[in-house]
């Protein structure tokens, strides 16, 4: 059993809500020791305080944007300080465009690609320093089931992410680092709340629990899996999306909320 004096220590961006979160509670149950980020320090600091208390692991904060230089630069020097160790980076934060790309604004489409892209290069460019040089390390970055769809810059920002993981866990695993990127589909968070869109639009099967898709994510993780897809019946729908014509594989439309 993973006691406090030799438990390592986990990385999490967008730390307070959904399923960063959920990886969160997760690796705090396991024992790790936490690192949660977000911009939000008022509810970092109300996370920090109840992870500590419930699973007995202590848990430092670093409020960040990670749409900002600045931001990133601060979780960088976090990562590349080697009398501090970070065993798990979880690349979690994301956010989402409501409407078609010709009608969000430049700077909105700018800050979606560097959340998406940008900083989780960065973040695991700094990662793998440490990780690599003590042979050791996982890294999961989320992406979506919506990076083998058809889905503007969001699909195309996601399937970076899917491209990178599964090259990366090839290149590295066998230097001790395991690489994955979690894909889950409509997910019950405040993801889609946030962006404004119409919950309805996918049908109640295809809606899942955070803790499942945390538990399996880090489970593939563990198993040195390059791409995680949780439940079957999202497998089943990625399966399917490749063969069928691209029109069909769009998805159903993000329509804003009632």
């Amino acid at each position: 059993m993973t006691t406090l004096a030799n438990a390592t220590t986990a990385l999490v961006t967008g730390a307070t809500a959904g399923l960063g979160a959920e990886f969160a509670r997760q690796l705090a149950e396991e024992g790790h020791h936490l690192i949660l980020v977000s911009r939000d320090a008022d509810r970092l600091q109300a996370a920090a305080e109840a992870l500590e208390r419930d699973y007995s692991i202590t848990a430092e904060v670093l409020p960040a944007d990670l749409t900002d230089d600045g931001g990133v630069a601060a979780v960088v020097e976090r990562l590349n300080d080697p009398a501090r160790p970070v065993e798990v980076l979880v690349n979690n934060a994301g956010i989402g465009l409501l409407r078609p790309f010709e009608q969000n604004d430049l700077d909105d489409e700018r800050k979606h690609l560097r959340l998406h892209v940008q900083t989780p290069l960065e973040l695991c460019h700094a990662a793998l320093q440490g990780m690599l040089a003590r042979g050791s390390g996982r890294i999961i970055n989320v992406a979506s089931v919506a990076a083998f769809a058809n889905r503007g810059t969001y699909s195309a920002a996601k399937a970076w992410q899917v491209t990178f993981s599964r090259w990366a866990n090839l290149a590295y695993k066998d230097r001790g680092v395991k690489v994955t990127a979690v894909c889950p589909g409509f997910t019950h968070t405040e993801f889609h709340d946030r962006m404004g869109m119409d919950k309805t639009v996918a049908p109640r099967w295809l809606w899942l629990q955070a803790d499942r898709v945390v538990r399996e994510g880090l489970a593939d993780n563990t198993k040195g899996k390059g791409v995680s897809i949780p439940t079957k019946r999202y497998k089943l729908v990625v399966a399917v999306s490749r063969i069928l014509p691209a029109k069909l594989a769009s998805g159903p439309p993000k329509r804003p909320a009632k």
